[in-house]
C-alpha cells in the first residue's frame, strides 16, 4: 500500500485524509516535547470520537508509558530544567502537582537543585536589582519579587544578606 503522511493525516491511495489514530497523534505530540500523563490525556481527549471506546486513551497512554516514549520523571527533569532559572523550588514543585506529575517525579527531578537554590535566587536578584534596597519599603518589594517567584523565605534572607555584602 503506497500512503503518504502528513501533517494532518494519511492519504490513503484514492487520495483521501484518514485522521490520524489516538497513538500517532500521541507519538507527534512527543516527538515535539516532553508531556506528563496529564497533559498529553487532555490534549488527546478532544480527538476522541462518540464511537470510541472511552478506555482506549487509557490503554494508548499506558503502551507509551511501557515503551518509555511517555515518561512523568523525563518530563519532570525537563520542566525543572528549563525553568529553575527563574523560579525557585517551591514554585516549581507547585507547577508539577498542578500538572498532574507523581509526587515521586517531582521529587527525584528537584534533587539536583536544592543544592544551589541560593544561588539561582542571588542571580535572579542581579538581574532584576541593580543595588540593595535602600528604604524598607524597597526591600519589602525585593522580598515580594523573590517571594512570588518559589524561593523560601530562609533563601530570600540570605540572598538579601550576600547582595548588602556585594561591591
Amino acid at each position: 500500500m503506497d500512503t503518504l503522511e502528513t501533517a494532518a493525516g494519511a492519504l490513503s491511495p484514492c487520495g483521501k485524509k484518514r485522521p490520524l489514530s489516538l497513538k500517532a497523534r500521541a507519538v507527534q505530540y512527543l516527538a515535539r516535547r516532553e508531556y506528563s500523563r496529564a497533559e498529553l490525556r487532555s490534549k488527546l481527549r478532544r480527538y476522541l470520537l462518540p464511537q470510541d471506546d472511552p478506555g482506549e486513551l487509557e490503554r494508548v497512554l499506558d503502551e507509551l508509558q511501557e515503551k518509555n516514549l511517555l515518561s512523568e520523571t523525563r518530563y519532570a527533569e525537563s520542566r525543572v530544567r528549563t525553568r529553575s532559572g527563574r523560579f525557585g523550588n517551591a514554585r516549581l514543585e507547585y507547577e508539577l502537582r498542578q500538572l498532574g506529575v507523581p509526587a515521586e517525579a517531582i521529587a527525584e527531578a528537584l534533587e539536583p537543585f536544592k543544592e544551589n537554590e541560593a544561588e539561582r535566587a542571588l542571580a535572579l536578584w542581579r538581574r532584576r536589582f541593580s543595588s540593595p534596597a535602600d528604604t524598607p519599603k524597597e526591600r519589602a518589594k525585593q522580598i515580594r519579587y523573590l517571594l512570588a517567584r518559589g524561593f523560601s523565605f530562609d533563601t530570600v534572607q540570605e540572598v538579601l544578606r550576600l547582595a548588602e555584602e556585594l561591591p
